[in-house]
């Protein structure tokens, strides 16, 4: 048998990498579970209900006001300059007008697939690439741990086609999990669209942006799981992975960001990773800098400075993070001992 064979075989049949599969696969079955029970399919008698409540509230907000004029009119000039101000008529007061009130507003939720699911790809990949994450950690990390790096190498010596051959299984698991997770998701929350909503619209173009989406969600499931496992083989323990992430989590993310506000620092949004993340997967992401003086539009008013990060910078930064550590994890098999 390959030594790759052998390593997909070894990934796949550990329980660890299994249970968390699994866990991971129940978190996305209560989402799904979550989003039938929370939308309703708009039939005639649901429509006919809205409708209804719709006229009720407008009648009601009708009548408040009509009161509201009438009490008005009883007041003494004093009084109403003391309630409403200066110069103040009743005839100011506002009246709700019959298409202020839009029958949406009274609607159950329905799931639209054209507008919601993108959010739920989102959801998925996120999901996966804390399972691509810590599988990929202790897939590398309980190998030194154990002592089984090293009974591998005495004979199979070649330090870098083991550790690369590791992560090439690993790579192609993360796409298989990855592209079924991600189809059957897809026909899942279809079949929630047909039944508790709306699939219209659904052009060629909305499904190529669809697919699209899957496909970057799937390259940060694939780096994330890379870093982890590059992490994990620096460290030569599952700890060394999962000590880095919440460190960057605590310490520079949250205590960065207290950092970055008290400093006043501009577009501090920018150096958070979650919003790096969002960027490639939602294509853009606006940061706002409410630090420095607005600028001023005839049209728009005062609007804060912004600047956008885009996919291409958050894939460029993604790809030499993910480089970087590779690269390191490669350096350590080949100069450090291995006992």
């Amino acid at each position: 048998m390959s030594l790759f064979k052998a390593e997909t075989r070894r990934l796949a049949k550990r329980r660890f990498s299994r249970y968390f599969v699994l866990g991971a696969v129940l978190v996305l079955v209560a989402v799904a579970i979550g989003m039938f029970v929370s939308n309703e399919k708009p039939t005639p008698a649901v429509i006919a209900q809205a409708q209804a409540e719709a006229d009720r509230y407008f009648q009601e907000q009708t009548g408040y006001a009509a009161e509201e004029k009438k009490r008005c009119e009883s007041l003494t000039p004093e009084q109403m300059k003391q309630q409403y101000g200066e110069g103040f008529t009743c005839d100011q007061l506002g009246q709700l007008q019959r298409e202020d009130v839009q029958i949406q507003d009274f609607m159950p939720s329905q799931f639209d697939f054209r507008e919601n699911f993108p959010g739920m790809v989102t959801t998925l990949a996120a999901i996966l690439a804390m399972v691509a994450f810590v599988v990929g950690a202790s897939f590398i990390g309980a190998e030194w741990n154990s002592g089984g790096m090293m009974n591998l190498l005495l004979w199979r010596p070649r330090r870098l086609q083991v550790l690369s051959t590791k992560l090439a299984a690993l790579v192609v698991s993360l796409i298989g999990l990855t592209v079924t997770l991600s189809a059957v998701w897809t026909g899942l929350f279809w079949v929630i669209a047909t039944m508790r909503g709306t699939t219209a619209k659904m052009t060629s173009g909305a499904w190529q942006s669809i697919g699209l989406l899957e496909l970057r969600g799937m390259v940060l499931v694939l780096a994330a799981g890379m870093i982890g496992f590059g992490l994990a083989s620096i460290g030569r323990h599952t700890a060394m992975a999962l000590g880095a992430a919440i460190g960057v989590i605590v310490v520079f993310q949250f205590g960065l960001a207290v950092v970055l506000q008290v400093a006043r620092v501009r577009f501090a949004e920018a150096y958070l990773l979650p919003f790096w993340g969002i960027a490639w997967l939602e294509k853009e992401w606006e940061v706002l800098d409410y630090n420095a003086p607005c600028d001023f539009s005839a049209v728009n008013g005062c609007e804060p400075p912004s600047m956008v990060i885009t996919w291409q910078m958050a894939g460029i930064a993604m790809l030499a993070v993910v480089g970087l550590v590779t690269m390191a994890a490669m350096w350590t098999m080949r100069k450090r001992d291995i006992t």
